[in-house]
């Protein structure tokens, strides 16, 4: 049985830690498959050897198992500090879900698993994470800590963020990236769940708010969470619908193929912007897709934490 059928054997996402594990577990197995061979080694128990350090700690057994020269690491090493930062305004609740299941994940659902994961790695490397939720108010806040009582009060912020069904939460990007900011005071990773769908910022407010996130040499990757089947390819029947607004309660009715063509073009171009802007202000954008797996994520956090430490 292959780890997509164990996860839909779990009951929706009522164990968010036990998704996340298996999520983790999955993802550190098909490394021998990929250029990260070997880095599942360093989960824990070791780290990558520096030269210069001392060898003292190598560890012979692993070098020569891998031919990659590790050390052990010590419980009291703390090597990284991460927040991470989910926008739980209404539009990152579609699609509608009675119940979220790991092959039908709506936005939120999709971040908080992501997060989870992203924790998950972070605890076995015994590093500090802190966790930020926002919409329209600053909804959940706690600053970078790594005990297990910790963990599990984050989880379960997340696995209650996912269980909410907000109407017409409006996202305010802009205000709550500041007031985050702020309260980053030690260099840090900042990974950012967002579908840069904003109720009323402006492009440069938000990317303002972005670059304030950078200060104190944080490195900031942008997770731009999007459902690409609905939202970018604009892939529905040609039938008559009603397309709702779920942040402002505004509607229209149509024909979906009476503004696919145009529709397509304006949000590709949008998704462009974003990219560009990002270069610009060198923050890591990364596509993330709900219809696909979490690989995307895991392995740009492996890229981050190679810079970082």
């Amino acid at each position: 049985m292959n780890l997509q059928d164990e996860l839909n054997k779990t009951e929706g996402f009522k164990n968010l830690e036990l998704l996340a594990k298996q999520v983790v577990e999955g993802f550190i197995s098909g490394m021998h498959k990929s250029p990260f061979h070997g880095f599942s080694a360093e989960f824990a128990e070791h780290k990558i050897y520096n030269q210069g350090e001392s060898t003292r700690h190598i560890d012979w057994k692993l070098f020569a198992k891998t031919d990659k020269l590790y050390t052990k690491r010590f419980d009291d090493e703390t090597n990284l500090r991460c927040h991470i930062i989910i926008d739980a305004s209404s539009s990152m609740y579609y699609p509608e879900l009675k119940e979220p299941r790991i092959d039908a994940l709506n936005k939120i659902s999709f971040s908080a698993l992501s997060a989870a994961a992203l924790m998950n790695l972070l605890k076995k490397q015994r590093d500090a994470v802190g966790l930020s939720l926002y919409s329209n108010t600053y909804d959940f806040y706690a600053p970078e800590k790594g005990s297990d009582r910790h963990h599990h009060m984050l989880l379960n912020a997340l696995s209650n963020t996912i269980k909410t069904k907000p109407v017409n939460k409006t996202t305010n990007t802009y205000t709550y990236l500041h007031q985050i900011a702020e309260k980053i005071h030690r260099r840090s990773m900042v990974f950012l769940f967002t579908d840069m769908f904003q109720t009323t910022t402006s492009q440069e407010k938000l990317f303002e708010a972005l670059r304030h996130l950078k200060h104190n040499k944080h490195e900031v990757v942008l997770f731009h969470v999007f459902d690409a089947a609905k939202e970018l390819a604009f892939d529905f029947s040609n039938t008559p619908k009603q397309f709702i607004d779920i942040e402002t309660g505004a509607h229209i009715n149509l024909y979906a193929d009476t503004v696919k063509t145009n529709y397509t073009a304006a949000v590709k171009n949008y998704f462009n912007q974003i990219k560009l802007k990002c270069a610009q202000y060198k923050i890591n954008y990364v596509e993330a897709d709900v219809n696909k797996d979490f690989n995307k994520i895991l392995t740009t956090y492996i890229l981050e934490r190679r810079k970082f430490v």
